[in-house]
């Protein structure tokens, strides 16, 4: 049960927008948990990882940082690109270029299994990532935003670092300690995270209620683009660096799905509301192309 639904994360996060949209006073009155929300959704990814999870950063660690090297640089750029087509206003051109700079989402991890592609990889992409953005998210939105908002690099660090990095450790060291007695709980957390990024979605939604219904058009089609690229060159990325096909797949899923609940958090907690909207959009439409696209792929042979 537990399992179906976190598979299910678009449909949670599409459900939250709407009805967040129609009733946002039920999510703008929890706004002040949104860190919490969000920390506590880190300390569930925690818990499923194992340290045999980190096995290819050590065994083939050139294949890891080559796969790190194609998110951090595609991404951000691919942002920054797309806002500079569209002519974006300042407050979701950083949005979207937030987005690009954030690590690779977790869900990938289970997409990648569903399209038959290298699962060990992902885990190993996502994780290196993870443990690289306090430093490479700041670093990236500096250099890429620089120019449309004042980018305060240190309290992002700490931002990052307290909800995505100390949770996630802690989650780890719990499922060590704990791991004979909550073996038969630990589908129960992913499903939590899943709960707790449909909310922070749907509180952006809330809170840019009126501004949405205006740009609406030109955040979708920024949305569309950003993800595109990335799904696209990433897949370039692994063929450029001649991997198989698996690897192939699972660079793209990589590149083109990213951690954007926590693109959202940041923000809203240091920019604005509408910087949020691109990030709330991407984590649910990257999610419906990368199942799109694990669906072609599990009917052909990786081989």
């Amino acid at each position: 049960m537990c399992e179906k639904f976190t598979r299910l994360l678009a449909v949670w996060v599409v459900l939250a927008g709407v009805i967040a949209y129609f009733f946002p006073c039920a999510f703008i009155v929890c706004r002040f948990g949104m860190e919490w929300f969000f920390t506590l959704t880190m300390l569930g990814i925690g818990m499923i990882l194992d340290a045999r999870d980190f096995k290819p950063i050590f065994i083939q660690p050139h294949l890891v940082l080559l796969g790190t090297l194609a998110q951090f640089a595609i991404m951000p750029a691919a942002g920054f690109a797309v806002a500079r087509l569209l002519h974006l206003p300042p407050a979701l051109a950083l949005g979207v270029i937030l987005t690009g700079a954030v690590p690779g989402a977790m869900a990938s991890n289970v997409i990648s299994y569903l399209a038959r592609a290298d699962v060990a990889y992902s885990i190993a992409l996502t994780s290196m990532s993870t443990f690289l953005a306090p430093v490479l998210t700041p670093l990236l939105t500096y250099l890429y935003a620089g120019t449309y908002f004042h980018v305060p690099f240190w309290p992002m660090f700490l931002s990052i670092f307290k909800m995505v990095i100390v949770p996630l450790a802690a989650g780890m060291g719990l499922k060590h300690m704990l791991r004979d007695k909550i073996g038969n709980f630990i589908a129960v957390f992913p499903a939590l995270s899943t709960l707790f990024i449909a909310f922070i979605c749907g509180l952006v939604v809330a809170l840019n209620k009126d501004y949405l219904a205006g740009v609406s058009a030109i955040i979708f089609a920024a949305v569309f683009l950003h993800n595109a690229l990335g799904l696209s060159l990433g897949y370039g990325a692994a063929v450029l660096y001649r991997f198989d096909t698996k690897r192939r797949r699972t660079l793209s899923l990589e590149v083109g799905m990213q951690n954007a609940g926590l693109g959202a958090v940041l923000a809203l907690k240091h920019f604005s509301d509408q910087a949020a909207l691109p990030n709330a959009l991407f984590a649910t439409w990257c999610i419906v192309t990368a199942a799109i696209l694990a669906e072609i792929w599990s009917r052909r042979s990786a081989d």
